[in-house]
């Protein structure tokens, strides 16, 4: 297997845990006879910083010619004026945009040995295990905007086919889960989460196979905490994903250990883990480089269509959080380079074991 992947490392701790990946992508390349060709490119404020432009050019050209991306994190306080008209955030909305990619997958699962970091109680988290399909380039983030002295509009704009093709995603992926998706929307109220849910029933018709309900986001949002172990795939639009996901990071007891994927039409995706560029950290060697890792794993797994090395990576994570191998967000003692070193460890361990066998 050949592959390009572009790496953007972004903004604070990005360097650090897309750096952690990238070991861990190497290490697979290097046993499984692949090639992996990286290049490293910027977006965030190192760009605006660099190139004035979150999303410069060339990192553009560069992402949509990989066949995949591996993103860090971007932003700071250095870059957070709501005045400012360059932001880090719009890179990253460009490139999603640039894309194509329209669905944001978001695995939750809690490790046992972990449970007692969630605030709720052990026993609610018994079997959760969800996958969040986040609907990523519609709604109140790129509709229309407006902003006079004491007024200001955001619009949240859909279309039927926008809906359609992020409900298809969710639906296709529940068939090789749960078969069970649960759609979210405030269909009581706007007339965008309406159509959303109507369009959610006509597609279900195409997937009998799979059990469909409904949920209004503020209910979802109780019945996260509650009973999280009753869902399977949870699809919604994108404001409403973008909150429930965070809610649901809790679950798992850090935003550290959450990866995601972006995904459109063809295989090529944007990998990220879900944490921010957590600046209070930066440079120190400290932060959680799981995310990252498993965002990695999705990568082998969706655009290159390495199932068996995504699920290698993903099984060896399980074995260092087994081994108590914790960073600080997890209440341990080890380094980024510690945590990164114990999942390489595992990976070889497992590569020594089959060529015994």
């Amino acid at each position: 297997m050949k592959a390009r992947i572009a790496v953007l490392p972004g903004d604070g701790i990005g360097p650090e845990v897309t750096a952690a990946a990238v070991s861990v992508l190497r290490h697979v390349a290097a046993h499984g006879d692949h090639d992996f060709e990286f290049s490293e490119h910027a977006i965030g404020g190192c760009a605006i910083d660099a190139h004035g432009d979150p999303l410069p050019a060339e990192t553009l050209i560069v992402c949509k010619q990989a066949d995949a991306v591996l993103l860090g994190a971007v932003g700071g306080p250095q870059w957070s004026d709501p005045k400012a008209k360059l932001r880090p955030e719009q890179g990253l909305l460009r490139l999603r945009a640039e894309l194509g990619v329209f669905a944001n997958l978001r695995p939750v699962r809690v490790h046992a040995r972990l449970a007692e970091l969630s605030p709720l109680k052990t026993e609610r988290l018994s079997g959760v295990d969800l996958m969040f399909v986040r609907e990523l380039t519609g709604g109140a983030y790129f509709g229309a905007k407006t902003r006079t002295a004491d007024t200001a509009t955001d619009e949240t704009r859909y279309t039927t086919a926008e809906i359609e093709r992020v409900l298809r995603r969710a639906f296709q992926l529940a068939r090789t889960r749960g078969r069970r998706v649960t759609s979210v929307d405030k269909a009581n109220v706007l007339e965008t989460s309406r159509l959303w849910r109507e369009t959610a029933q006509r597609v279900a018709h195409e997937f009998p196979d799979v059990a469909l309900e409904h949920q209004l986001v503020d209910s979802m949002a109780m019945l996260l905490l509650t009973r999280p172990a009753a869902y399977d795939v949870i699809v919604t639009e994108n404001l409403f994903g973008d909150i429930l996901t965070d809610e649901a990071a809790a679950l798992a007891g850090s935003l550290g250990l959450l990866p995601s994927a972006s995904l459109g039409e063809g295989t090529r995706g944007l990998y990220e883990p879900i944490h921010g560029s957590a600046p209070d950290i930066a440079g120190r060697g400290v932060a959680n480089p799981l995310g990252a890792i498993l965002s990695a794993a999705l990568l082998l797994r969706h655009s290159l269509g390495l199932a068996g090395e995504a699920a290698a990576v993903e099984q060896a994570v399980d074995r260092v959080i087994d081994a108590g191998v914790f960073t600080r967000d997890l209440g341990g003692s080890a380094g980024t380079r510690e945590a990164t070193a114990a999942v390489l460890a595992a990976l070889s361990e497992r590569a020594t074991a089959q060529e015994a066998a």
